[in-house]
């Protein structure tokens, strides 16, 4: 059922900043600092990271907005794959992080965070090397938020596809732009190095998020709900681009990572396991009863309704918001990142 939106003081009445500690730095963050919103619909989160403006904020808003009071749909499966996420860390760090997602050989796929500041190539393959060795049958993606030239990827989707064999998934957004993307893929194919490429970036800060599938500058795109307004137009962007779809988190607590799974949950087919694994990724207690993978798979929360089954985000814990709540200037700073938002929001 849809309620009417609501204003700006409306939100903010009810609106609860938190800061959860991460377990390693994720984006250069130690904590996640994300507004948690209460909506008839159920609890939603408004998450842009620090440094995004009000106009990219717009679209995390709206995601909140359509979560707290349009309601998240009913899914076609109950449960969802999921991926393990490994940050950027030494070859030492990687089993007690992989660890975190239960049995390790029940991980289908394993995510390698590679291309970090301050590393070397060296680096990306030595923590590749190491979860070929502890976990020989997942998946292997890699994922380098655009920092690499064409050459330096070249070069280093050589050596990683090396190391990982027929577990070599796909590299998610190993150059920065939509053209590159395209330039790369040809320079691949030339070089005889035979490595899928997923659209990240390109799609969630691009204006026009099916340019990637005119530009057959990807194999497949990656979609996350804050930047791209929503579950509803998340799942038209995938329909209309017609290429397979990796659901995955923007760094989400379990109350917005609910979203994602409620897209996930809605696509029609689900050729890869999702990037949703990352509440792992915080350290000691949640504000929510946190939603983590087990057996290789989360599972959907989901209510009944009169109308049917739908997805539901989790309840926070009253005593928990108020141990972890944002206050003083950083609340004062939260709040008016949201007015922001709103000032430039286009909801429909």
């Amino acid at each position: 059922m849809n309620h009417p939106l609501p204003g700006p003081d409306e939100l903010l009445d009810s609106a609860r900043p938190v800061a959860l500690p991460m377990r390693t730095t994720f984006r250069g963050q130690t904590a996640r600092e994300v507004m948690l919103l209460r909506g008839p619909a159920g609890w939603a989160e408004f998450g842009p990271f620090p440094e995004y403006q009000a106009e990219e904020s717009a679209h995390w808003l709206r995601a909140a907005l359509h979560t707290g009071w349009r309601g998240l749909g009913a899914p076609l499966r109950t449960q969802v794959p999921v991926n393990a996420t490994l940050p950027a860390v030494g070859p030492e760090q990687v089993e007690p992080v992989l660890s975190r997602y239960g049995d390790l050989d029940a991980i289908p796929a394993v995510k390698v965070k590679v291309a970090e500041p301050g590393q070397r190539l060296e680096d990306d393959v030595a923590r590749l090397a190491e979860v070929r060795r502890l976990i020989p049958k997942a998946g292997v993606r890699v994922d380098a938020n655009g920092a690499w030239s064409i050459p330096e990827a070249v070069r280093a989707l050589g050596r990683i596809a090396e190391i990982a064999g027929e577990s070599m998934e796909y590299a998610e957004q190993p150059v920065a732009g939509i053209e590159a993307l395209a330039d790369l893929r040809e320079q691949l194919h030339e070089s005889g190095v035979m490595v899928r490429i997923a659209a990240d970036e390109a799609v969630r800060k691009s204006d026009d998020p099916l340019r990637v599938a005119r530009l057959g500058a990807a194999d497949l795109i990656v979609v996350k709900v804050p930047p791209l307004g929503g579950v509803d137009r998340a799942l038209s962007i995938v329909q209309q681009a017609g290429m397979p779809a990796v659901v995955s988190s923007a760094l989400d607590t379990s109350v917005g990572l609910s979203a994602g799974l409620a897209l996930a949950a809605r696509l029609p087919e689900l050729p890869y396991s999702c990037g949703l694994g990352t509440v792992t990724l915080f350290a000691g207690e949640l504000v929510t009863e946190p939603l983590v993978p087990s057996g290789g798979v989360i599972q959907v929360p989901v209510a009944e309704t009169p109308a049917g089954a739908v997805v539901r985000s989790p309840e926070p814990d009253p005593e928990l918001l108020d141990r972890f709540r944002i206050t003083g200037d950083r609340e004062s700073w939260w709040f008016d990142r949201l007015r922001a938002a709103y000032d430039v929001l286009h909801v429909s």
